[in-house]
């Protein structure tokens, strides 16, 4: 895929292997510049910087990066898009602590790959002027400090790892990669209740439209 959305990209050759899919966005801010949505695994960088050179944009237009949790395969070419990009980071204060390694991250999925300071330290609730507005909403669960990105005007969720797709069907991060499920799917409760048209998740999917009845069906069966 490419553009998925109008001005949202899915950055395409950043999945590992055909079984493994990982969707970072690239994401349109007014203006001439772009946020991007999550760096991908180590060695990610060359292929985002192929497909934002395919479709003419600068790197140097990336002007700020989000990070929706600590998980290696959406913070693993953080440190390399810093370098090409000279954008400023953001992520939940708790999550920019494990980025960071203080303290190394003992849970399920894969620790960081190296220590990165986060610029900005978000709180739940806290607005990002980027993509047209965010909103940061603290979504706990899969990680700590877990973050998904709404825009209220567009109705579009950048929903991390809380939500996971299968084909069209829509379930919540398994639980073998997620460190507490209470946790989640209480934030995916709170999250149904947003009016929301695309949920954008990492792995599987994205769900371009229904999002909102997606969710509620979703969490309708805990």
């Amino acid at each position: 895929m490419a553009e998925v959305l109008p001005g949202v990209h899915q950055v395409e050759g950043v999945d590992p292997s055909p079984d493994f899919s990982t969707h970072v966005y690239l994401v349109k801010d007014p203006g001439g510049s772009w946020t991007l949505i999550d760096t991908g695994l180590p060695g990610s960088e060359a292929a985002i910087e192929a497909y934002a050179k395919k479709h003419g944009i600068s790197m140097r237009s990336i002007a700020k990066i989000l990070i929706t949790h600590l998980h290696r395969d959406h913070t693993g070419s953080l440190r390399k898009m810093i370098e090409k990009t000279h954008a400023r980071t953001f992520s939940h204060w708790v999550e920019a602590g494990f980025i960071a390694e203080r303290p190394a991250y003992v849970g399920p999925g894969v620790a960081p790959s190296e220590a990165v300071e986060i610029d900005e330290r978000l709180k739940d609730g806290d607005r990002v002027d980027a993509a047209g507005g965010l909103i940061a909403y603290h979504t706990p669960g899969h990680t700590p400090g877990h973050t998904s990105f709404y825009q209220p005007e567009r109705k579009i969720l950048f929903s991390g790892d809380l939500f996971f797709g299968n084909g069209a069907q829509m379930s919540l991060t398994p639980p073998e990669y997620t460190l507490h499920m209470g946790t989640a799917q209480i934030s995916a409760r709170r999250m149904a209740e947003l009016d929301a048209l695309a949920v954008m998740s990492y792995h599987g999917g994205p769900f371009l439209t229904g999002g909102s009845k997606r969710m509620r069906e979703l969490v309708a069966t805990f």
